[in-house]
């Protein structure tokens, strides 16, 4: 069974907006750094966003900074990523991720915990 369970994503068209969200099932012990990753056809999965365990310390990668924003409810277990103004560029599956880390990481192999992943696909 998935730890981590992503939802939200979907069809949508360039300027549009997702919110995707990832829980954590009952079988995961809480992560300290949580992230997003994406992986689009024939490439290698990539970085998107991570935020720290109280959710003031956010880290995003250069291609989505300032129009995507990611967030977390502690009570809820639960991490989000706002997508706006979204780009084709931006199309590929969406992957949520958790780390015992205390610091931000952008490496998957430093990630413990995964989603199976969402779709977003982005028109022109």
């Amino acid at each position: 069974q998935a730890q981590l369970v992503e939802s939200g994503g979907g069809l949508v068209q360039a300027g549009g907006s997702l919110r995707l969200s990832c829980v954590a099932s009952r079988r995961t012990v809480s992560a300290i750094t949580m992230g997003w990753f994406r992986q689009a056809p024939g490439k290698e999965r990539e970085f998107v966003a991570a935020i720290g365990v109280r959710g003031g310390l956010v880290d995003y990668a250069d291609s989505v900074k300032d129009r995507f924003t990611i967030s977390k409810d502690n009570t809820e277990n639960a991490v989000y990523l706002q997508m706006n103004s979204l780009k084709p560029e931006d199309t590929a599956v969406y992957y949520c991720a958790g780390s015992a880390s205390w610091t931000m990481r952008r490496r998957a192999d430093e990630y413990d915990y995964w989603g199976q992943g969402t779709q977003v696909t982005v028109s022109a």
